[in-house]
């Protein structure tokens, strides 16, 4: 089961403050220089803006996700396993907690180096093996001190930003205001890129601590964001004031250029150096068990493993794995050494979530409403770009990176892939088509997943095709909808053209622009027909799950469609009975469409009749259509409480749609309440009860003084699986 957060820390100080201290960090004070010096301004202008354009998507992304879930401990491995599976998740998990432990030998070698101001001939290697240690001890005994010291680190870097903004202000150069530094040719401009990237990774630091937070779903994004623009916002700024106050030379041999160019430097900058590389060391640190954790207790360890790192005192021994890496990655070199290998574990992680967020919008699940939308290709080619940036930098070093993670996904998902390609695109389609369903099958549904695929039953689909639109409608291109014309029959004995009107009602579909499946059953008698075909609906595990009938003339038919649905109840298949004006479909009107779902909340029908009108209202025929939910309410105590439920329910859901919870009047009917309250509405929704054995008729005169003169209304019976939770967007579990 997922740790859900139960922190207390909000988007300042959660996400913001740790954020924006790892982005202006050592790179910034030690690095920016060297890389200006080498490439000149508007080279690194450049690289500011494609560094920051890959991070802010990827902020968005992430940020578009954490909307559309209750983040987890593991931060980005949690985002990336519930959206792409936990055997992805994992093969990107275990690089991202790589590069969180390198990371901690990155921040150390540039501490190391700044204590070349107090100390000229500081071994740096030594001393970086020796900050490794002691940022370990403080994360042991030291993490929520680090996290309260977090402000006074802040100011600090603010400090140093402001002296050294006055610096070069202050200086006076012979020649223009802004220098133009040539490029020198043995340092290429993806050379420089790389050893920038790094500075601009510290996005995700504030998503490690998702379990910290207190809501996620709000302080990720907006602490996220804001921090990323504000790092992009000073990375303009910082190249501009170096070409200000130092030459090349300078800023390419002197790393600690900006205790030079600021007032009292020593002791205005070199604070804020410190004190951010220290909060960027134990963030990460701290970041990368965590993450080690999260994959441990997904179950996608080894067992023993897994019990030796996912209990509680487990944290030790993931942080002491963390400790080794990074000393060991110490014996890779000096900075700009660390800082590509760092890039390129960060960039393959950023190509992964860019990629999850844009398959989760083309997926269309229905559970997929964020409150923040960005567009799918920009998140793809957000994720492209990543790959593109990691053969750019060293093909060599890509290859291998993506290499070790097939690998890892291969050995977590722990079954070998093959595929029968046939010689045409039908054979390819099938192939395809059988190891899909054959993983499907492996599958648990849960709610999250669940789509609306519907079988409709018709007599003649040509005279049948308003409902049969809606059925389309109602699906939205997530489900699967299947249109059976039942004809009563022998085969045997009758002369039927079963393939003969398969293809007309397929034609009938192309000519309508009606992306629905087509199929004719001869069957005894209609209403054993319908229960019959329900039933066999299907391949594999993926059936059926929602019938859709027309309202008959004849009310003793309607009577037994109610039989029926006992029936259908029986096999958890939901019914939707429609009751269709043709001239009312697409009346001519001068404001929104209305959509109408009376909410009862006794049988509860109220979640599938609710998310099959937000389904609609994503149609381009009803797009922007008003949905409003009404519940009659017996007294004021119970309309307050109605009207806080909805409220609520709407709200975590993520649906647009209006309450309207009134006290019912005592001299009206329900009936007559419905006619009068949804007289202007162009569909409404009502729930179905089963009546009991000998009651039906009864029933259907209540269902038709209900109908009255409404155009459209659909009355809809709920007996999915997930009955009542329907739009609980549930966490998945794992496996």
């Amino acid at each position: 089961m997922d740790k859900q957060s139960k922190g207390n820390l909000g988007a300042f100080l959660g996400v913001y403050t740790p954020t924006i201290l790892t982005i202006l960090g050592v790179i910034m004070y030690l690095r920016f220089g060297w890389v200006v010096g080498h490439l000149g301004l508007y080279q690194t202008l450049l690289v500011v803006v494609i560094a920051n354009a890959i991070t802010l998507t990827t902020t968005l992304s992430f940020s578009s996700m954490a909307t559309n879930m209750k983040v987890g401990v593991g931060g980005a491995y949690f985002i990336i396993s519930r959206s792409l599976g936990l055997g992805v998740g994992a093969a990107i998990g275990v690089p991202l907690f790589l590069s969180q432990s390198i990371s901690v030998t990155l921040y150390a070698y540039g501490l190391a180096e700044s204590l070349r101001i107090v100390w000229p001939g500081v071994p740096l290697l030594p001393v970086a093996v020796a900050i490794i240690l002691v940022v370990s001890t403080i994360s042991l005994y030291g993490a929520r001190f680090a996290l309260k010291t977090q402000i006074p680190l802040l100011i600090l870097v603010a400090i140093s930003l402001v002296a050294f903004t006055i610096g070069a202000l202050m200086t006076t150069k012979v020649g223009p205001m802004i220098e133009i530094l040539p490029e020198v040719n043995d340092v290429g401009f993806w050379v420089g890129f790389a050893v920038f990237f790094p500075a601009v990774t510290g996005v995700m630091a504030g998503l490690s601590l998702s379990g910290d937070l207190k809501n996620p779903a709000r302080a990720i994004p907006l602490g996220a964001i804001a921090a990323t623009v504000t790092g992009f916002i000073v990375y303009l700024a910082v190249p501009i004031l170096l070409t200000q106050a130092a030459d090349a030379y300078q800023l390419q041999n002197d790393s600690l250029i900006w205790l030079k160019i600021a007032p009292l430097g020593l002791f205005l900058v070199l604070p804020g150096l410190w004190g951010a590389i220290l909060s960027s060391a134990v963030g990460s640190i701290l970041g990368a068990p965590r993450t080690l954790q999260a994959v441990a207790r997904d179950q996608v360890a080894g067992q023993k493993l897994r019990d030796f790192i996912s209990n509680e005192g487990g944290v030790r021994v993931a942080l002491v794995l963390t400790t080794l890496i990074a000393l060991g990655a110490v014996l890779l070199g000096d900075l700009n050494a660390i800082a590509k290998v760092v890039t390129m574990f960060f960039l393959t992680v950023y190509g992964t979530v860019n990629l999850a967020a844009g398959l989760e919008t083309l997926s269309g699940d229905p559970s997929w409403r964020p409150k923040l939308r960005i567009p799918w290709f920009l998140n793809i080619a957000c994720g492209l770009a990543c790959v593109w940036v990691m053969f750019l930098i060293s093909p060599l070093a890509s290859i291998v990176a993506i290499g070790v993670e097939i690998l890892l996904w291969l050995g977590f998902a722990r079954r070998e892939q093959r595929a029968t390609w046939g010689d045409s695109r039908r054979g390819v389609y099938e192939a395809m088509l059988r190891w899909a369903l054959i993983r499907l099958n492996n599958r648990t549904m849960s709610a999250r997943n669940w789509r609306p695929h519907i079988l409709v039953f018709v007599d003649d689909a040509r005279r049948k095709l308003d409902l049969i639109r809606f059925a389309s409608w109602f699906s939205q291109n997530r489900g699967v909808v299947t249109v059976c014309e039942l004809v009563v029959g022998d085969l045997l004995k009758d002369e039927i053209d079963i393939q003969g009107r398969v293809e007309s009602t397929r034609q009938l579909m192309d000519d309508e622009d009606l992306t629905v499946f087509a199929e004719v059953d001869v069957v005894d008698n209609i209403l054993d027909g319908i229960a019959d075909v329900a039933q066999a609906n299907g391949i594999a595990g993926f059936a059926s799950n929602t019938i859709v009938l027309g309202w008959p003339k004849d009310p003793e038919m309607l009577a037994d469609f109610l039989t029926t649905t006992r029936r259908l109840e029986k096999i958890q298949k939901s019914v939707v009975i429609g009751k269709i004006n043709p001239q009312h479909i697409f009346p001519v009107r001068k404001t929104k469409r209305e959509i109408h779902v009376w909410w009862g909340g006794l049988k509860q029908n109220g979640d599938l009749m609710l998310l099959l009108a937000y389904l609609l209202t994503r149609n381009p025929e009803w797009r922007g259509s008003e949905l409003t939910v009404l519940c009659a309410a017996s007294n004021d105590f119970a309309q307050a409480n109605t009207e806080r439920y909805l409220d609520t329910m709407l709200k975590d859901i993520r649906i647009e749609a209006d309450c309207d919870v009134f006290i019912k009047p005592d001299d009206l009917s329900i009936s007559e309440l419905i006619q009068s309250r949804s007289a202007t509405a162009d569909a409404v929704f009502l729930g179905l009860a089963v009546p009991e054995s000998g009651t039906e008729m009864e029933y259907v005169e209540r269902l038709e003084a209900l109908v009255g003169e409404l155009p459209v209304v659909f009355f809809v019976k709920n007996s999915c699986l997930f009955v009542g939770k329907l739009l609980e967007a549930e966490e998945l579990e794992p496996e």
